[in-house]
């Protein structure tokens, strides 16, 4: 697997290469947007790590330059409370972010997981989801927790299917309702809260501590399948 670094911090740039290298992954590094769009254009890397707060072209331009012609997944780089450029680089078509300071076994586990999204369509192709307890029957619109039925709302039942097909990846606020309830219900937060909430009362074991439906904060929700980060460095990148 290729992975191509754009960052215009030295110091970040080798740290990523030394922890993704001692993964097997190929690396690529780019100290600019500019040369970060021409790697990308040459090197057709598998995956794409991109710091947003980069002089000249930022990370912004990039992300929106990308995605006119590639749909290779991308990791953004982002600083802390920075919560809007986080939901900004995620609309322009992000597939996750991370926040300075991150361990290099939590960068590991987001680049998995995108990874997989990107399977064939063929594959992605299922008529079950299936998570520890929880099971999704997305041909007959059921969902089962430990084998007992779960009875979802039509629009829970929605919101659990979009959120399981997009598993480990950031879902806005205006994504999700954009998707569920349509693009006129984009502003609409206390309507996706309730449905939230009932959701994890639902499908939790403990609500208040959720293992499925993680929050991020003031951007989205994630549905977590890769609960943590397993890699063997620890190592944090960023501080």
């Amino acid at each position: 697997m290729k992975i191509l670094v754009i960052d215009d911090e030295p110091q970040i740039r080798r740290a990523l290469r030394v922890g993704l290298e001692q993964n097997n992954y190929q690396v690529f590094l780019a100290a600019n947007g500019e040369e970060g769009l021409d790697m990308a254009a040459s090197r057709l890397p598998d995956l794409i790590i991109l710091d947003l707060a980069m002089p000249g072209k930022n990370g912004f331009d990039v992300c929106k330059e990308l995605r006119e012609w590639t749909k290779t997944p991308i990791i953004v780089l982002s600083v802390r409370d920075r919560e809007e450029d986080k939901i900004k680089a995620l609309d322009l078509g992000a597939d996750d972010y991370l926040t300075k300071p991150f361990g290099i076994g939590e960068l590991l586990a987001r680049a998995r997981a995108v990874l997989r999204r990107q399977a064939p369509d063929e594959e992605q192709e299922q008529s079950t989801f299936t998570c520890a307890n929880l099971k999704v029957d997305f041909a007959h619109r059921r969902v089962y927790i430990s084998n007992e039925e779960v009875h979802l709302t039509p629009k829970e039942y929605d919101l659990l299917r979009y959120m399981t097909t997009n598993a480990d990846r950031v879902l806005t606020h205006r994504q999700l309702l954009s998707k569920v309830w349509g693009p006129e219900y984009e502003n609409d937060s206390h309507t996706l809260r309730v449905h939230i909430a009932n959701l994890r009362n639902k499908i939790e074991e403990h609500p208040e501590r959720p293992f499925y439906i993680h929050t991020e904060t003031r951007v989205g929700y994630r549905f977590r399948t890769d609960q943590q980060a397993t890699a063997n460095d620890k190592a944090t990148v960023g501080v």
